[in-house]
């Protein structure tokens, strides 16, 4: 049985293959995520933008943390500037995300009610109804 902490693919046609081109963390050999933590992202976070952006806090805060600032003869390091910028492109992810519900782009699905006959029309018509008494 594999480890689900150790499985990487990349999908483009999927949703968990589209966070991975936006955060990106496309390369087999050197991939940042596993599958089940993109999974993850998605779970709690409505829609791929806003699961990419949950995804570039993880690793802005990741770096902040790890890398913060290093001098070491000539090569320095500034984890605080990295994670600034992988948080200004969380921000537009998720202003792009509001812009997108705001014009009524969906990467989900809703659920209407089908009217057939007369029964369903009235309970359609009363349960419209009733939506605008509470």
């Amino acid at each position: 049985m594999s480890d689900p902490y150790n499985t990487f693919t990349y999908d483009v046609t999927t949703d968990a293959g589209k966070v991975r081109l936006l955060i990106p963390d496309n390369k087999a050999n050197a991939w940042v995520f596993a599958d089940i933590e993109i999974a993850t992202f998605l779970g709690l976070e409505t829609g791929i933008k806003r699961a990419a952006a949950l995804a570039l806090e993880t690793i802005a805060s990741n770096e902040a943390l790890v890398l913060k600032v290093i001098k070491l003869l000539d090569v320095q390091t500034d984890g605080a500037k990295v994670s600034d910028a992988l948080l200004a492109r969380a921000a537009k992810l998720r202003a792009q995300a509001d812009v997108d519900d705001e014009n009524g782009v969906s990467n989900g699905f809703e659920i209407i009610g089908m009217v057939v006959d007369d029964f369903t029309w009235r309970q359609a018509v009363f349960a419209e109804g009733y939506r605008y008494l509470y």
